[in-house]
């Protein structure tokens, strides 16, 4: 796939996933080993990746999924009628998604925004490595966090050890469509800068 073309095209993934085709294990750990080629501070490397198939585990995290997302989404009745309805979705449906990645990372948060920009820094561009070489291959993927609100039942169920930090639930697929197109964005015009912050870029 041609790379400007992947880049805006990969989507956050809702409605469009295949509930019914199954995920190799091949593509997951081809695109599994692509994200760890993604950059890391001081190449400490201190992800991990649980991948989750057992229906059992599914329905578990499941409910917290559900219970959290339905709350989240009632609070939020007067957003965008599209992605409500795309969130609703994925609700609905969590536990038939063939497959379920766990990005964790070795360490918990300290609270202060440089040390825990760095700390974070080291998971999402594994992420979105990930993501990429998902799309490249057919499949589709968003990164959730529903279930962060209730992460350590969420660690118990999955037997995740203390000091670890869940940094979201990508639940992933093949893709009912072949392609996606590029999403509407607010302009560049409006939103970088130059030097100083409201200072046009050019």
């Amino acid at each position: 796939m041609e790379i400007d073309h992947l880049l805006s095209t990969t989507r956050a993934v809702r409605r469009k996933l295949d509930l019914d085709r199954p995920v190799e294990p091949g593509v997951l750990e081809e695109c599994l080993n692509l994200a760890l080629q993604a950059p890391t501070p001081g190449n400490v490397q201190a992800w991990r990746w649980l991948v989750v198939r057992d229906q059992e585990v599914k329905n578990r995290l499941g409910v917290l999924f559900r219970e959290v997302g339905d709350a989240y989404l009632a609070a939020r009745a007067d957003a965008d009628p599209r992605a409500l309805a795309s969130g609703r979705h994925l609700i609905d449906v969590i536990e038939r998604v063939p497959v379920f990645v766990i990005p964790v990372l070795q360490g918990r948060p300290t609270g202060d925004n440089a040390a825990d920009a760095a700390f974070y820094g080291g998971i999402f561009p594994a992420v979105w490595n990930f993501q990429l070489a998902l799309r490249s291959r057919g499949l589709g993927s968003t990164l959730t966090t529903y279930h962060l609100s209730r992460e350590a039942e969420a660690a118990e169920i999955l037997g995740i050890p203390d000091g670890h930090t869940q940094a979201g639930l990508l639940p992933v697929a093949y893709t009912t469509v072949p392609d996606f197109k590029p999403a509407p964005r607010t302009p560049l015009s409006e939103v970088a800068y130059r030097d100083h912050w409201g200072t046009p870029l050019s």
